[in-house]
């Protein structure tokens, strides 16, 4: 072999060496980045300052939250639930270039409607591209590990048999509720029933999943927005129906006294706008 050959071989396999201590050094830096947002679940503004402008985030059972103030947004309401806590651990990463991802297993907890403490487990899959020589957030999504619902079971009570307890101490003391089907704590369908005195306030609220509301007696007013405005209360009368899209503010009043029937996808949560309104800390 010619000293040029020789030359060029030992160039060759000096880059290959370096290109391999290289990618796995991103894949280092890369779990180390995942890490230290997994860091910050109780800082909403260090935790939104490690997505990408453009980020898109999927969480189980809502719409997607495209960018970064829409999922800062979302975190914040979530994260000021009561019993909210969420950590998670990193098991394998890859890296091609400015892209790269992290996949591993979470873990969430919350209290739901009915004040009892749930956990949600499950697997993810993090994007992440470098913005400026940074890793940031460029996608999340979720799994839960929690089999999926699957409603195959006939149910039918009639309305003497509807068995009504006090409302958890989520929602306002003096209404009562019923569940009717499924379990409201856990990630899977239910329906509840919630009866109303005439004058019941629920303060501006939201939810992490889409809530089905049907007015099955009485009048029930109800409008969209961050604090509570009488003008803007829309009279819905037995037989109207309305869908509080996950993450979206609203509130109600009973203008008689009512009962709603709620249906969805679990655990059913109640995040106000503002915490000195949830009856559960007073």
């Amino acid at each position: 072999m010619g000293k040029l050959s020789m030359l060029l071989l030992i160039v060759i396999v000096g880059s290959s060496c370096a290109s391999a201590v290289n990618v796995e050094q991103e894949k280092a830096s890369l779990i180390a980045a995942d890490t230290e947002w997994s860091a910050t679940t109780k800082d909403v503004s260090k935790f939104a300052a490690a997505l990408a402008p453009d980020a898109v985030m999927h969480m189980n059972g809502a719409p997607a939250l495209k960018g970064e103030k829409a999922i800062h947004e979302a975190y914040a309401a979530m994260s000021s639930a009561p019993g909210f806590s969420l950590t998670w651990q990193a098991s394998t990463a890859d890296v091609s270039g400015d892209m790269g991802f992290t996949t591993g297993s979470y873990e969430m907890g919350m209290t739901n409607a009915a004040g009892l403490p749930t956990t949600d487990k499950g697997k993810y899959i993090t994007v992440w591209k470098k913005v400026n020589g940074a890793w940031k957030v460029a996608a999340d999504t979720a799994t839960s590990d929690a089999p999926a619902a699957i409603s195959s079971a006939a149910v039918v009570i009639p309305a003497g048999d509807v068995k009504w307890g006090d409302a958890p101490p989520a929602l306002p003391a003096g209404a009562k509720l019923a569940v009717v089907s499924g379990d409201p704590g856990k990630p899977e369908a239910f329906t509840l029933r919630l009866q109303m005195p005439a004058g019941y306030k629920i303060a501006p609220h939201s939810h992490p999943t889409d809530e089905h509301v049907t007015v099955l007696s009485g009048t029930l007013a109800a409008a969209m927005g961050n604090t509570f405005d009488e003008k803007a209360l829309k009279d819905l009368a037995a037989g109207s129906y309305a869908n509080m899209a996950a993450g979206m503010n609203h509130y109600v009043r009973a203008r008689t006294a009512a009962v709603v029937q709620v249906h969805g996808m679990g655990p059913f949560v109640v995040n106000y706008v503002n915490a000195a309104d949830d009856p559960s800390k007073k």
